[in-house]
């Protein structure tokens, strides 16, 4: 299909939308489907009559300028719009193709963040935390509500594995790319001789599930509870209220013992449960998709190393799109938007070239 048959079609469905919703007969739930996609349609549109208007004028200032019998202050007008005109079109035309590009659905989402220490003991510990808190600061920024689930701490700042309920306006969509490995080279503030260590961090973020996307069935379950245990192995409360449930079809555990209530960490775990299960199937679908896979910016692999923080030349670099800023102290600080910017900008660039 052609793109002006695609405009047509999108056009077409706008002005059907717009007679659907003027009938009386319309039931509330239709009305509230009806509006959604027009108001999903209403800017796709809007750009789309931008663009053919602009289109429209430069064929007739085309014709102008190369008529005749015009004048040849009219012809030399004529040929100026249409130069400018020139200029003007390519840019509404990316941004009509942009605003058509099918967007991830779940963008628009909640998320949950994992972080977990990876290789490197102790300093890879506390580069975890440091990371946990870059992104709270950048929720903090965005004004985006970061509740923390789930937190092993190492006793000396450091943590071996971090949770947090991200919630606000497009989480998943500024934060999808953030999965990964992620690197740091720094000297740990143990080491005397003042050497440079690397060290390293795995970050997980998933779009938040409901039971409506994922249906468990409680055969599938395995629930544990224990006593609670904080770092060094005291005891945070005296009753079983940890929780540990294992999904059964999948192999997939999760741990919750961050509540004193066994009902609240059951909750807690089940989400998490269903942010890990919706996950993985998104990945398998995206694996169905494997050229798709290489148009977007990273596989979303746990695996893939995707930046490196060094301390010792503050600056950090996203691997991905070759990004480096030498702001460490801004970014660790929660100053994300210009690599966050950079890698929507480049996943939109790579989705108009598949088009």
């Amino acid at each position: 299909m052609s793109m002006e048959e695609h405009l047509e079609r999108v056009t077409s469905r706008f002005d059907e939308l717009t007679h659907l919703m003027s009938e009386s007969n319309v039931s509330g739930e239709k009305y509230a489907a009806l509006s959604k996609e027009y108001a999903d349609l209403s800017p796709i549109v809007t750009a789309i009559r931008a663009f053919r208007e602009a289109r429209q004028q430069f064929i007739d200032a085309a014709a102008l300028a190369e008529d005749p019998e015009s004048d040849a202050e009219m012809r030399a007008l004529a040929e100026e719009e249409c130069n400018e005109l020139k200029e003007k079109l390519p840019d509404l035309e990316n941004a009509v193709k942009l605003l058509m590009v099918p967007k991830d659905e779940a963008d628009s989402r909640n998320a949950i963040l994992e972080v977990r220490a990876g290789t490197g003991g102790d300093e890879a510990a506390l580069f975890a935390a440091d990371l946990f808190r870059m992104y709270q600061r950048y929720a903090d920024r965005m004004g985006w509500k970061f509740q923390i689930m789930h937190l092993q701490d190492t006793g000396i700042g450091g943590a071996k594995e971090a949770i947090a309920e991200i919630t606000g306006k497009d989480v998943f969509r500024f934060l999808k790319f953030e999965s990964g490995v992620h690197r740091v080279q720094r000297v740990p503030v143990t080491e005397s001789g003042g050497r440079i260590h690397t060290s390293a961090a795995t970050v997980a973020v998933m779009p938040e599930a409901e039971e409506v996307d994922v249906h468990i069935e409680e055969k599938d379950l395995r629930i544990d509870t224990y006593r609670a245990q904080g770092a060094g192995g005291q005891h945070v409360n005296t009753t079983d209220s940890a929780v540990r449930i294992t999904h059964i079809p999948t192999g997939i555990v999760v741990q919750q013992q961050d509540e004193k209530s066994q009902h609240k960490n059951k909750a807690a775990a089940m989400k998490v449960l269903r942010a890990r299960i919706f996950d993985a199937e998104r990945e398998r679908q995206a694996n169905e998709r494997a050229q798709q896979r290489k148009d977007q910016v990273g596989s979303g692999d746990r695996s893939e190393r995707i930046r490196t923080y060094n301390f010792p030349e503050r600056r950090v670099t996203d691997h991905r799109i070759g990004l480096t800023l030498h702001n460490l102290d801004g970014f660790i600080d929660g100053d994300m938007d210009d690599v966050v910017e950079a890698l929507l900008a480049e996943d939109n660039a790579r989705r108009l070239a598949s088009m």
